[in-house]
């Protein structure tokens, strides 16, 4: 299957990057490669492509088409959120810009085999890098109902979460769960028709839960925005697409915490903590898609942009 992504914000996330032709740039989620070809065609022979993914898919699709571009290029197999010890191995100081990408690909979604889309039967398996032995199915049919309900509602704001986890417990004792549809079933199963019949895919923000879950995802996230925003250099900027509200609040608040870090009573009237902002905000709202842009890509509906500049 060929890997196909279609890049979200890009001329938005190019422009705020503010691109040095010389510099060092990492696509922490690197994808097919649609937002890094426009980062390569902004940079000069001299300057730094770093793409990390955890999947190998997309590493071999973004080589292949990143080959055209004259720039350096590095690929490397890795969670964004590691991206301290990925500069270290690389003997990268601090790099001058980076974009992460929070969506799951058009390619992952959309190939059955991944298990990540409940419009197609697969087995159950959602997991970004391959090589990592924990599954959706793992989840499923291993979580006790307590922790199911609390993922589904935490993860996936499902208000019908402690009754779908029952039904999906109720469902394993007939054997295993082992493919998407069979949790779709369960899922449909659980919520009323006539909530079924509004909103959203009765399954979206299950489905949603279990993958955040099975790859640590908002974990991942919060970690990786500090770490970011480490090794920028000054004036360095990062820029973060975000898909729902979970993330979104995440990458909000980090920033504001580091904008604003002081730890000081509010009644006081110095700080006397020390402790100083080390970037500041480039966006204060999120920028989010075009009429256009959702025209063409319904799928970028959702999608939030927020960017910070390392002083």
């Amino acid at each position: 299957m060929e890997f196909k992504h279609v890049s979200v914000l890009l001329e938005e996330c190019i422009e705020n990057l503010n691109i040095d032709p010389d510099g060092i740039y990492v696509d922490g989620t690197l994808g097919g490669g649609g937002h890094s070809s426009y980062i390569c065609q902004h940079l000069s022979p001299k300057g730094t492509l770093i793409g990390i993914d955890r999947d190998q898919d997309a590493l071999q699709a973004a080589s292949k088409r990143l080959e055209p571009y004259d720039c350096q290029k590095i690929f490397v197999q890795s969670n964004y959120s590691d991206i301290r010890n990925v500069l270290a191995e690389l003997e990268v100081d601090g790099i001058d810009g980076a974009l992460l990408d929070l969506g799951v690909s058009s390619f992952q979604l959309d190939n059955a085999d991944r298990g990540f889309s409940y419009m197609n039967d697969a087995p159950l398996d959602m997991r970004m890098n391959q090589d990592d032995p924990f599954t959706a199915y793992d989840v499923v049919n291993g979580y006790d109902q307590k922790e199911l309900t609390r993922i589904i509602s935490k993860y996936g704001e499902e208000k019908w979460a402690s009754r779908i986890a029952s039904f999906i417990v109720n469902g394993r004792k007939e054997g295993d769960i082992e493919t998407t549809g069979q949790l779709v079933e369960l899922i449909k199963a659980a919520i009323p028709a006539k909530a079924r019949r509004e909103g959203p895919h009765p399954a979206k923000r299950t489905f949603q839960a279990i993958r955040i879950e099975v790859n640590d995802e908002l974990g991942q996230l919060e970690r990786a925005i500090h770490e970011f925003c480490d090794v920028l250099h000054p004036g360095g900027r990062l820029c973060v697409i975000s898909f729902h509200s979970l993330e979104d609040r995440i990458v909000k608040e980090i920033i504001a915490e580091r904008v604003n870090p002081c730890t000081c009573p509010k009644e006081f009237p110095v700080c006397v903590c020390g402790k100083t902002a080390d970037i500041r905000k480039i966006t204060r709202k999120p920028i989010l898609p075009s009429a256009e842009e959702l025209e063409v890509n319904p799928r970028s509906r959702s999608a939030k942009l927020r960017v910070c500049e390392k002083l």
